[in-house]
């Protein structure tokens, strides 16, 4: 009997992958006298990929490694106006509206009060902590944890502080690699709800996921109907 039903955050509760698509856009126009796209997206991702252990996951490390992607590939010609443009980009991205995906307030709604729900996350503290506020889903989480990284020890470290049963306990998200895999290694459910984008920070090698613990549903939408399933299967 599922117990605890914690939910990611980008993309799972909010459109986020969209904003960052659209900045790399932005970016490859201020870069296009210097180097062409595909030189661009692979320079900046090999960046990005080197500075996550230093910035962590957000806007704004990601928006520094736009800034160090631009002196190099332009060996430094790149102007303050041209900086300018790029510190701009974040900015956008930081004040930008958020944006509930479909079904997602009228499901923790169906939910609210017969499972304790969580949201598990990762990113910048500040920004994440913002954008749940302008959300106005705070009402239904009675916790928040916002991580540098989602691995299996993350996962247990949150289970073993709050008293959770891995076996009562389900993640909900759109990232195999952060928000299943991790989670099926404690001995948790995981459901998997993709979205129409994944960031390549988050892909994993093709997995066949042979456990029953592992459900793929394709709208949150589905999730009560899930979950009064499992009921069913439980009770003698």
């Amino acid at each position: 009997m599922i117990e605890t039903i914690a939910f990611d955050a980008d993309d799972t509760l909010w459109h986020n992958e969209m904003l960052f698509s659209e900045a790399e856009q932005l970016f490859h126009e201020i870069l296009a006298d210097y180097a062409d796209a595909q030189t661009v997206r692979s320079k900046m991702r090999e960046i990005e990929h080197q500075n996550i252990r230093l910035f962590g996951y957000g806007v704004k490390g990601f928006t520094l490694s736009l800034v160090e992607t631009a002196i190099e590939l332009t060996e430094g010609r790149i102007d303050a106006a041209g900086i300018h443009k790029i510190i701009g980009i974040g900015k956008s991205m930081l004040s930008a509206p958020v944006l509930l995906l479909d079904g997602v307030r009228q499901t923790l709604e169906a939910l609210h009060g017969r499972y304790e729900l969580l949201v598990i996350t990762k990113g910048d503290l500040k920004h994440q902590q913002e954008k749940l506020k302008a959300s106005a889903l705070g009402r239904y989480f009675s916790r928040v944890e916002i991580l540098a990284e989602k691995d299996p020890g993350a996962y247990q470290d949150i289970v073993i502080r709050h008293g959770i049963t891995p076996e009562r306990f389900m993640m909900i998200g759109n990232s195999l690699k952060s928000d299943v895999l991790p989670v099926l290694a404690i001995g948790g459910h995981a459901v998997h709800i993709p979205y129409h984008t994944l960031s390549y920070l988050e892909h994993v090698e093709e997995t066949d996921i042979a456990s029953a613990r592992f459900h793929l549903l394709e709208s949150i939408t589905d999730l009560p109907g899930l979950l009064g399933q499992l009921q069913s299967e439980a009770t003698p």
